[in-house]
């Protein structure tokens, strides 16, 4: 029945129509949409990073992004990435959108056929002292042609939405990946703290329980004892702030898995080192680390979406046409309704345009026009915030593992000269004062060396988020 409709409307659109304006909306689709063509702009980026590569660094280029986790080696790093990715609540709303944008655009995409509507109605009415019945049933069709583009615009826009969605979801990744990497190693950070003040106590009671026997065999004073007893409870007093700490680091990864805070404390119970470092971090040139950022490739996107507004609004100022029409049966008697004399239709053209509206469409022209030059802006502070991230990056690496250099050398001459000292004080050589100071420094530089430590891995964390890696996982 909807194909022997069809045929009825098309043949009556061939006898209503004069030939060259039928011909004119029938190649309709073969005009140029109004409004600007969207064009990718060119980021502009240096040719090389101004940071001097070294410390492994190198810019060849940059391989193993897609899961460079694995390059610390750590299996409970990886399991915690896996389970991130599956559970993680900000990645699902991500997702969430993109599914909003993809059904944005089968929107936009049904505007460009016509639609078809089935009715019917029965109604009862007196007039003149005369009640009529009238029942009623058919189709109504219409299709608006999209002579100017406006359709294929919004059509466009929502592609370019949809497309923006995909690569916000990736940057949602990215994020994430390198939130849980930071976390994990802030977890192992604070771990070798605490074990490096534990290691300190131990040796500052020892100290403490000397100076009391010495004080009982008179070769000191009640001095040395109170230094070495607030020595021992400074040092004490440390560990809460750096339980806190760890706390924190382990609830918030356990949120970012998706998790209750509390779940992943028996997991990560046991103290672990720091995972070891890659012999060679490959970073490749500023142009590939701009390819490779989610972000970026977002907000060109959002360019183009707001490139695309732009026709449409301009596609209000011209006429729109459409071509409707209905077929169906009426009649005053139910029992009548099948009858030949029921058949009604109707067909014609029609066209609308805007002759006045206070210049409502073109200052919408001009709104659009200015999102659109606020995208172009955001696309190159964009550009600038990646290349920015990775410089900073790039140099935190470099110059923590100089500083962890310095502090492993600084730690060790403070081990030695605690050790001295206490051997000095032991033979009456020296007052406890100097075992007291030696033994702050020692403290001071191992928490220092292990801070350092984990420091130079999450530096390393961000190097590769801000080079993008990441984005490529599948889930």
């Amino acid at each position: 029945m909807l194909r022997i409709y069809s045929l009825k409307i098309s043949l009556l659109i061939s006898r209503l129509l004069p030939p060259a304006l039928l011909l004119c909306l029938l190649s309709a689709g073969a005009c140029a949409p109004v409004g600007p063509n969207f064009r990718a702009p060119e980021p502009q980026a240096p040719a090389s990073w101004h940071t001097d590569l070294s410390e492994g660094l190198s810019a060849a280029t940059a391989t193993d992004l897609t899961q460079w986790w694995g390059n610390f080696n750590d299996p409970v790093l990886s399991n915690l990435i896996e389970q991130a990715v599956a559970g993680n609540l900000d990645l699902q709303l991500a997702k969430a959108r993109l599914h909003e944008a993809r059904a944005r655009l089968g929107v936009a995409n049904a505007a460009e056929f016509p639609s078809l509507t089935g009715n019917g109605s029965a109604s009862r009415s007196r007039s003149n002292r005369q009640t009529r019945n009238l029942f009623a049933t058919g189709f109504d069709a219409g299709w608006e042609l999209d002579i100017f583009g406006g359709v294929s615009r919004s059509r466009e826009a929502a592609q370019a939405d949809l497309t923006a969605g995909e690569e916000d979801r990736r940057d949602v990744l990215v994020s994430l990946l390198g939130e849980v990497a930071s976390n994990y190693l802030e977890v192992r950070t604070y771990q070798g703290r605490l074990s490096a003040a534990a290691e300190n106590i131990a040796s500052q009671a020892d100290s403490l329980q000397l100076a009391d026997w010495r004080n009982q065999a008179g070769l000191s004073d009640e001095l040395a004892i109170q230094q070495a007893r607030y020595n021992l409870a400074a040092t004490r007093a440390q560990l809460p702030t750096l339980r806190i700490g760890l706390e924190g680091s382990l609830n918030r990864l356990a949120v970012l898995t998706g998790a209750d805070p509390g779940m992943l404390h028996q997991l990560l119970k046991e103290p672990a080192p720091i995972p070891e470092l890659p012999l060679a971090v490959t970073v490749g040139v500023p142009a590939e680390a701009l390819r490779q950022r989610p972000d970026l490739r977002r907000a060109e996107q959002q360019l183009a979406a707001a490139t695309a507004r732009i026709g449409v609004a301009v596609s209000e100022l011209y006429p729109k046409f459409r071509l409707s029409g209905s077929i169906g049966l009426e009649s005053v008697d139910s029992a009548d309704i099948l009858a030949a004399t029921s058949r009604s239709w109707k067909f014609g053209p029609s066209f609308s345009w805007p002759l006045f509206d206070g210049g409502q469409i073109r200052r919408n022209i001009e709104v659009q026009s200015a999102i659109q030059e606020q995208k172009l802006i955001q696309y190159r502070s964009v550009v600038l915030a990646a290349l920015e991230e990775v410089e900073n990056g790039l140099t935190a690496y470099v110059e923590e593992q100089r500083r962890y250099q310095a502090l492993a050398e600084a730690a060790q001459a403070a081990r030695a000269a605690a050790g001295l000292a206490l051997d000095k004080y032991k033979g009456g050589l020296q007052d406890f004062s100097t075992v007291l100071d030696a033994q702050r420094s020692q403290l001071s530089f191992e928490d220092q060396l292990a801070q350092s430590r984990g420091a130079i891995s999450i530096d390393l964390v961000r190097i590769y988020k801000a080079l993008g890696g990441g984005w490529e996982v599948n889930y």
